[in-house]
C-alpha cells in the first residue's frame, strides 16, 4: 500500500521508549481532530495520561514519522487482558498530513498486525460525521453500521501466512534500527 502514500515520511512501529513521540503527536492535534479521534473534547492532561499508558494497554502503535516527529498514529488495542479474537483500531493524523494517504497506510499496517495476531474481528468506531475515517474503513473492506450517533466498523482480517508475518518482522527490524539511530542522534544533540 505504500504506493498510495503521497507525502514525505516513513511509517513504522513505535517502541515502548517512544511514548513521548506518541503523546506529542496527540497534543499537536487541532481541537476538531482531537474531538474526532476521541469522540469528545479532551484536555492535554487526558492526552498525557492516555499516551503514558500506551504500553500498559498492550497496544501496537504505528507512527507516520517526519523528521523525527510522529504526524499520524494508529493503534491496535486488545480487548481484555490478553490478545483474543477481537481487537480495536484507532488512528489520528495531524491536519497538515490529512488527505495524503497517511490514514489509509496506517490502517493497513494495523489490519496486518491484527491478522498476524490471529484477530478475527477488528472494530473501529467514530462519530457519524467522521466521513474520512469511514472512507478509510471502507478501503479496508469494513462493514459499517450506525448506532446512536456513532459508526461502528468491523473488519475481518485474513488468516496470517508466512508472507504477512515476514513483512511485519522485516519492517520491525528496520523500524527498530531507525528508532535506535534517532535516539542516538537525540542523545548526541543533547550532549
Amino acid at each position: 500500500m505504500s504506493d498510495q502514500l503521497s507525502i514525505e515520511g516513513a511509517i513504522r512501529k513505535l517502541w515502548p521508549t517512544e511514548t513521548d513521540k506518541f503523546r506529542d503527536h496527540l497534543l499537536r492535534l487541532d481541537k476538531e481532530s482531537r474531538r474526532l479521534r476521541f469522540a469528545h473534547a479532551v484536555s492535554d492532561t487526558f492526552i498525557e495520561e492516555y499516551a503514558g499508558r500506551m504500553t500498559e494497554f498492550g497496544s501496537v502503535v504505528y507512527g507516520h514519522i517526519v523528521d523525527g516527529h510522529v504526524r499520524g498514529a494508529a493503534e491496535l488495542r486488545r480487548l481484555g487482558d490478553s490478545w483474543g479474537q477481537e481487537a480495536e483500531a484507532a488512528f489520528s493524523v495531524e491536519k497538515a498530513y490529512q488527505d495524503h494517504g497517511v490514514g489509509t497506510e496506517l490502517m493497513g499496517r494495523v489490519v496486518r498486525a491484527a491478522r498476524n495476531r490471529g484477530i478475527r474481528r477488528l472494530y473501529m468506531s467514530c462519530l457519524a460525521e467522521n466521513s474520512k475515517m469511514q472512507a478509510i474503513a471502507r478501503k479496508h473492506e469494513a462493514d459499517l453500521r450506525f448506532e446512536y450517533g456513532e459508526v461502528i466498523g468491523e473488519i475481518m482480517p485474513e488468516t496470517p501466512n508466512y508472507f504477512s508475518i515476514m513483512a511485519e518482522a522485516a519492517e520491525d527490524r528496520v523500524g527498530f534500527m531507525i528508532a535506535v539511530l534517532e535516539l542516538h542522534s537525540r542523545i548526541v544533540r543533547a550532549a
